[in-house]
């Protein structure tokens, strides 16, 4: 196997790697496809792709990178997958579907886990109209949608956020007055709701409308959608004259009202004046090792508002890429392109897998033709990328511009406020000062109601930053109810027996894998209580051979008011208030507020099973909600319930030997 490189010390090209690495390498064809490096211990380092796969594996193998980041990357591969496909287009899909499901350590990676919502009208089914009362089928409906789109309804977006959806929705509803109430309300109508009465749908459930005007209502709505504005007010404006003529004159104030409302939003738009219709904006910025790339979405005509998009990697990805790039280009003097064209490039290549595709791009910086062409070819949409516009055009992007602008200084505000709460709290308690950004922080707290689905729950502090996935969910068992201190010796137990058995046996180092997914010991344990819970937390740490300084407890102040905390320490230290202005006691409310609200979570889920589950019990005769509430409240549970013998449930009061024996049977 590889042996891992030293950062920065110098090693001869392929000096590192196993011969089997380095056979197979010298093996690849000149041929379009995509590979993917690993580690020693089999993770995801990068993902890349290549016109040639042959010269470009190679050139990571036989140049000296040195002590770059790349030559870090490359003393690290222990192994290569390669695949090989017909074209171009085709690696650029495999290469970002891969980064996207891999996440690879040296990549520009974005994350976000949101679909994107649609405004979503249903398919009328004609038959439906011929019944003898109205029925909700029959009667298309507007609605908020987020989820896999099919062919039977008709879907309007993407849009950039739940807000735009909504505000799409009560324009509608102004405007044309489509209902947007569920099926079921529609069936059980007896006579018209609210919004027929402030004029924000049409009345269909109870009749008040044809089939024939609402049908139109519905194709304008969905033309005005398409941006075909224009065409929609001719049309209302003929509809309204041929009632004048024909003395319809309630019919016809009520198209003026709706043109009135027409023209009033596209006033409001102001964005009529240009040909496109369907328009994504984009731009970048870079500063201080992160970046944002902001996107703008203009549908139909209107300009539907923008989200902002942080990838991650960008400073690895961005020297991986530099040189992938210098051993491609035709002309030595030809440079790489800036970070700004990388990240921009990285994120249409991976945001345009799963978010259709539209026409038209305006970017802030050149994108390459080759990617618009490879996106065009597997999207099925003829795109473009317009860099430096003019116009309306201009006007969205420097409006974007401008956002992702100020959404990265928000962005590196808050991580240098973070930084420097972790530099204050760790002033505070002593601890080293070298080394800020590996500071560990995991933070437990106790959650029940009554003693009913007892949690624990662990949330971890890292690199200035709460790290989601490295929470854990601990379900307390075989204590009595309602006991916090022995939920917390459990869970600590849990937590930390096997590390502590491995640090005493000399095996866990620094770069091994620990108990519970975590690789070390923090450098700072909180517990959410004070000296009960810190006493515990003692007797564990004592029972493990672990530093008692590590623990501290977060105690509640007088009247339990925020800012009013003081911290309590294992080791026999005196208390320590912070002050309520603190940095430092910012960073452990922030934490200790966090484990809170995870604890909760964990618990309100927990109960719901076991109440759900609890309705068995209530459904066994002579067994009420008071002798229901009783066992659970003696066995902690369903669970204890149906683990508990008959003679265990007939020590409950109010529950005879018979009914045990029957609640017995009943729950097995």
């Amino acid at each position: 196997m590889a042996t891992e490189t030293d950062f920065g010390a110098p090693h001869p090209p392929g000096a590192a790697h196993s011969d089997e690495l380095l056979a197979q390498v010298a093996a690849l064809p000149s041929l379009p496809g995509v590979y993917r490096y690993f580690d020693a211990e089999g993770a995801v380092l990068y993902v890349g792709k290549a016109r040639n796969l042959k010269k470009r594996v190679s050139s990571y193998f036989q140049k000296d990178h040195g002590g770059t980041r790349i030559g870090h990357m490359v003393g690290k591969i222990a192994r290569m997958d390669t695949t090989v496909v017909r074209s171009e287009a085709e690696a650029l899909l495999l290469e970002n579907n891969l980064i996207k499901t891999l996440n690879p350590r040296y990549n520009i990676l974005f994350r976000d886990d949101k679909s994107y919502p649609y405004l979503k009208i249903t398919a009328a089914q004609s038959a439906a109209r011929q019944a003898a009362a109205p029925s909700a089928v029959a009667w298309p409906r507007v609605a908020y949608y987020r989820g896999a789109v099919d062919k039977k309804h008709h879907y309007f977006g993407p849009y950039p956020s739940a807000w735009a959806v909504k505000e799409a929705i009560l324009l509608l509803q102004k405007v044309f007055r489509l209902r947007t109430c569920e099926d079921t309300v529609f069936a059980n109508r007896t006579r018209p709701c609210l919004l027929y009465q402030i004029k924000r749908c049409s009345g269909p459930c109870v009749g008040l409308v044809s089939d024939e005007a609402y049908a139109l209502d519905v194709a304008h709505a969905e033309a005005f959608l398409r941006g075909e504005t224009q065409q929609v007010l001719e049309l209302l404006e003929t509809r309204m004259l041929r009632h004048s003529e024909q003395l319809e004159f309630e019919q016809a104030a009520e198209l003026r009202d709706q043109i009135a409302a027409l023209s009033n939003v596209l006033h409001q738009q102001a964005v009529d004046n240009v040909d496109d219709r369907d328009v994504d904006i984009l731009a970048v910025k870079v500063q201080g090792g992160r970046a944002c790339v902001n996107l703008a979405m203009v549908r139909g005509g209107r300009h539907l508002g923008d989200r902002a998009y942080f990838p991650v990697h960008v400073e690895d990805a961005a020297a991986i890429y530099d040189d992938e790039e210098s051993s491609t280009v035709e002309s030595a003097a030809a440079a790489p392109p800036p970070v700004e064209v990388q990240v921009l490039e990285a994120f249409i290549a991976q945001h345009y897998m799963e978010v259709p595709a539209v026409p038209t791009l305006v970017t802030s910086e050149p994108v390459s033709k080759r990617l618009t062409e490879a996106l065009s070819q597997q999207t099925g949409v003829r795109i473009r990328a317009i860099h430096q516009p003019r116009e309306q055009r201009r006007i969205w992007l420097e409006m974007a511009q401008t956002n992702a602008a100020l959404q990265l200084a928000r962005l590196l505000a808050e991580e240098g406020s973070q930084q420097a709460r972790t530099r204050a709290l760790a002033e505070a308690l002593a601890l080293p000062q070298d080394r800020l950004d590996e500071l560990r922080i995991e933070c437990f707290d106790i959650s029940h109601t009554a003693g009913e689905a007892t949690q624990a729950s662990c949330v971890v502090f890292h690199h200035h930053k709460m790290q989601n996935s490295e929470y854990r969910r601990y379900k307390i068992d075989g204590i009595t109810p309602g006991d916090d201190y022995a939920a917390m010796r459990q869970v600590l137990t849990r937590r930390y027996a096997r590390l502590a058995q491995a640090l005493r046996e000399g095996g866990a180092g620094e770069g091994e894998m620990g108990t519970e997914g975590t690789d070390r010991l923090p450098d700072l344990v909180l517990v959410d209580g004070g000296k009960g819970q810190v006493a515990m937390a003692r007797e564990v740490f004592e029972q493990l051979g672990l530093d008692l300084a590590l623990i501290v407890g977060v105690e509640k102040g007088e009247g339990r008011k925020v800012g009013l905390e003081e911290l309590v320490f294992a080791d026999g230290r005196d208390k320590v208030y912070l002050g309520k202005d603190s940095a430092a006691l910012m960073l452990v409310a922030q934490i200790r507020d966090e484990a809170h609200r995870f604890a909760i979570t964990g618990m309100r889920a927990a109960r719901a099973k076991v109440r759900v589950g609890g309705s068995r019990i209530e459904e066994i005769p002579g067994v009420g909600p008071k002798r229901r509430a009783k066992l659970l409240q003696r066995f902690g549970g369903v669970r204890g319930v149906a683990s508990a013998s008959v003679d265990d449930l007939a020590s409950v009061d109010g529950i005879s030997h018979e009914l045990a024996e029957a609640i017995y049977r009943a729950l097995r």
